[in-house]
């Protein structure tokens, strides 16, 4: 078995075979613990290596949640952020999975982290805590352990893009549906769109 082809770790539960609604899969890309969300699900992914062999491992578990996704929705980078330590890596992750969604031909979007806490709370300055309650009160997910924050993240992602493609997966207020005009959507709507 290849690196590529092992399951990622942290998986809560894998959609249902045969589903008809689109596969739609939200990340919060990390470095230490990059979150992955699907409808219903959610999981992630955490090492402590290093360099090279960190983002080929990255790559490669996070190829094996996207290679069938309709659409693959990542949060975008954190400018303000002050700790910047690793942040060329970050950036080559990003790019890394941009790619693989490029090869793959699925269609990709980018969703900033305030846009991304606009969507989900209604407060693009919200605290990591308040996602994860706001994920827990709207959609019944609740996530925890330690990568608690970037599950609840990725799956904010993840329900913006069911969303944009016309599923949205519960009511949300005006404000946060005007977030979706905050993201960098791909310029083709995939088939999947209701």
């Amino acid at each position: 078995m290849t690196l590529t082809e092992t399951p990622a770790a942290g998986l809560t539960t894998r959609p249902a075979a045969g589903s008809t609604r689109p596969l739609v899969i939200g990340l919060d890309l990390s470095l230490t613990s990059t979150g992955v969300a699907g409808e219903g699900w959610t999981g992630h992914i955490r090492t402590k290596t290093r360099g090279d062999f960190r983002l080929h491992y990255l790559a490669g578990e996070i190829g094996s949640f996207i290679k069938r996704a309709d659409l693959v929705v990542m949060e975008g980078p954190s400018y303000g952020h002050a700790a910047l330590a690793g942040h060329e890596d970050m950036a080559g992750l990003r790019v890394l999975v941009r790619q693989f969604c490029f090869r793959h031909k699925i269609p990709y979007a980018v969703i900033p982290p305030s846009t991304l806490k606009l969507y989900g709370t209604g407060y693009g300055k919200a605290a990591k805590g308040e996602v994860r309650s706001a994920v827990a009160d709207r959609y019944g997910i609740h996530t925890e352990g330690a990568a608690r924050y970037d599950e609840a993240d990725a799956y904010v992602a993840m329900a913006a893009g069911m969303d944009w493609l016309g599923y949205r997966l519960a009511e949300v207020s005006e404000r946060c549906a005007a977030a979706l005009k905050g993201v960098a959507w791909p310029e083709q709507t995939p088939a999947v769109a209701a």
